[in-house]
């Protein structure tokens, strides 16, 4: 019997991600107007059809993938910018300020756990088929236990799933470092920095801001 991966099991990697991704581009619909980039359901529907067709064509799943987090990471640029300019220029109702800056809060941690997803060691689909997470950005506490110690968790072939990462960039949000996960890799340091700076800005200057004049 063959080792190579089914079809659907060359997909299954790649749902969470999926998921995830189209729950951030779905967070547009509760935009206020002038935050959003066009009609909120516009982008939630691209970001379907791309996940669709990386889900259908799995030759195509890591090109497909990475455009997907591409479009929902405009998304995400292109409305903290009018954030930011509406706060500068004294514009928009401060409640709506407020919800935007929570909602574009939320798409951040999804859209850089959906980064760390996609990028780290290879990717899901590669993370799969080799069945043991090695050579990785990250350094998660279960890589630090002695054998004997992964062996009685049951952890001897352990790997990171998409909740690993999404906790991850939570708590590069929350507290603006990777906490209990050291960061190995210079493209990962890279990410998490602009990520703290997305939600440096949303959290402590934009709420803030908003919060004052109200």
């Amino acid at each position: 019997m063959s080792d190579e991966p089914t079809p659907a099991q060359e997909r299954e990697p790649h749902w969470p991600g999926m998921v995830a991704l189209f729950a951030a581009a779905s967070l547009n619909i509760f935009l206020p107007p002038s935050l959003a980039a066009g009609p909120g359901w516009m982008g939630a529907l691209l970001v379907g059809i791309l996940a669709s067709l990386t889900l259908m064509l799995p030759g195509w799943h890591r090109p497909l993938g990475h455009a997907t987090t591409a479009v929902v990471t405009l998304e995400l640029a292109f409305a903290l910018a009018r954030l930011i300019s509406d706060l500068a220029e004294h514009r928009g109702v401060p409640l709506e300020l407020l919800q935007g800056a929570l909602i574009l809060w939320s798409m951040n941690v999804v859209v850089f756990a959906s980064w760390y997803w996609r990028l780290d060691a290879g990717g899901p689909h590669h993370r799969s088929r080799r069945g043991v997470y090695f050579g990785g950005a990250f350094l998660f506490p279960q890589l630090t236990l002695s054998a004997g110690a992964r062996a009685e968790a049951g952890a001897e072939r352990w790997q990171p799933t998409f909740v690993d990462y999404l906790f991850l960039a939570f708590n590069t949000s929350t507290a603006f470092s990777p906490t209990d996960v050291p960061v190995l890799s210079a493209w990962a340091k890279i990410l998490m920095m602009i990520q703290a700076s997305i939600s440096l800005a949303t959290v402590a200057m934009v709420a803030a801001r908003a919060v004052n004049i109200l």
